[in-house]
C-alpha cells in the first residue's frame, strides 16, 4: 500500500494502476462505517484508493477543526487491512497553497437550507475539496455513506453539473446495535450522552411508522413528533424535516409513491456535540 503526501506523488502512483479505481474520501478517525465503504469499493474497482484529510474549508468558526481526531497510524492500519492500494494524506498547504487564490464550487439550490442554514459555507468547502480530490485521484467511482444525506446529494449534483467522469455510489448508513449512526464524532460523547444520542434514530423510526404504517400525510405533524421525541431526551434540536429525496425541497403533502419516497432529516446537539442523521421513508 502506497502512502502519498503530495499531489505529484499521488498522481504518479495513480498512473501506475491499471484498471478502474474506486475511491473513498475520508477525514480519518476511521470506524466500521468507513471499513464498510472500503469493502464496497473493492467490489466496484480493480483498485481501492482512499484519502485522509481533515478539510479546513468545510469547518466554520467555533467548530471542532482543531480537536477533530487524527489517529493516522490507526487509520492507515485499517486501510491496509481492507486491502487498499494507496492512501493520499496531504497537508493543508499541499491542498491549498497559500500562493494560489481559492476557487469556490457550490450547488446553491441544495445548500441554502438544513445543514447550510446552520453551517454557512460548509458545503462550498465540501465541494471544493471533493472536486480537488477527484481531479487528483481520477477515480471511476467514489463511495459515500448516506449518513450525510445532504452532502451526498450535493456531491452528486456537483459531479453531474460539472460533467465530472466519476460515478457516485451511495452506501447505507452503518449503525451501532442501538441504532446510533456511526460517526467519528461519537468519540466526543460520554456514556450518558451516548445513550441519549439514540433519540435521533428513535425519532426517525417514529417518522417511518407514521409515514409507512399510519399513512400520515402532513409533513408538519411528522416533523413535530420527531422534534418532541428528541427534546424529551434532553437534546437541543436544530431541525427536523421531511423533504423530497432528490431536490431536498419541502413537501406540501407526503406522497412517497409520487416522489420515490421521502427523506426524514434531523440535527441536534448533545452536551455541545452536534449530530445529524436521516432515513428514507416509503421508498
Amino acid at each position: 500500500m502506497f502512502i502519498a503526501t503530495t499531489i505529484a506523488d499521488c498522481r504518479a502512483q495513480r498512473a501506475n494502476l491499471a484498471g478502474p479505481v474506486a475511491f473513498v474520501p475520508t477525514m480519518g478517525a476511521l470506524h466500521a462505517g468507513h471499513v464498510t465503504l472500503l469493502a464496497a469499493a473493492a467490489t466496484m474497482g480493480r483498485h481501492v484508493l482512499a484519502s485522509i484529510f481533515v478539510n479546513p474549508t468545510q469547518f466554520g468558526p467555533g467548530e471542532d477543526l482543531t480537536r477533530y481526531p487524527r489517529p493516522l497510524d490507526h487509520d492507515l492500519e485499517k486501510c491496509r487491512a481492507a486491502g487498499v492500494a494507496g492512501v493520499f494524506v496531504p497537508t493543508v498547504d499541499e491542498m491549498y497553497p497559500p500562493s494560489e487564490p481559492p476557487c469556490t464550487v457550490d450547488v446553491p439550490a441544495l445548500t441554502a437550507d438544513l445543514e447550510g442554514r446552520f453551517r454557512p459555507g460548509h458545503f462550498a468547502g465540501v465541494c471544493q475539496v471533493v472536486a480537488k480530490l477527484f481531479g487528483i485521484v481520477q477515480p471511476e467511482v467514489a463511495c459515500f455513506g448516506m449518513k450525510d444525506y445532504q452532502q451526498l446529494r450535493v456531491v452528486d449534483a456537483m459531479v453531474r453539473s460539472l460533467n465530472l467522469p466519476v460515478r457516485i455510489s451511495a452506501l447505507p448508513t452503518v449503525r451501532e446495535s442501538d441504532g446510533l449512526a456511526m460517526s467519528s464524532r461519537n468519540a466526543y460523547l460520554n456514556p450518558e450522552a451516548r445513550r441519549r444520542a439514540t433519540a435521533l434514530y428513535k425519532a426517525l423510526s417514529t417518522a417511518k411508522i407514521m409515514v409507512e404504517n399510519d399513512g400520515v400525510l402532513e409533513p408538519g405533524r411528522v416533523e413535530h413528533a420527531m422534534k418532541l421525541l428528541i427534546e424529551t431526551h434532553g437534546l437541543s434540536v436544530d431541525y427536523t424535516a421531511l423533504r423530497h429525496p432528490s431536490t431536498l425541497t419541502p413537501l406540501d403533502v407526503i406522497e412517497p409513491k409520487l416522489t420515490g419516497g421521502v427523506v426524514a432529516l434531523v440535527a441536534a446537539r448533545i452536551d455541545g456535540v452536534r449530530r445529524i442523521d436521516n432515513m428514507v421513508l416509503g421508498a
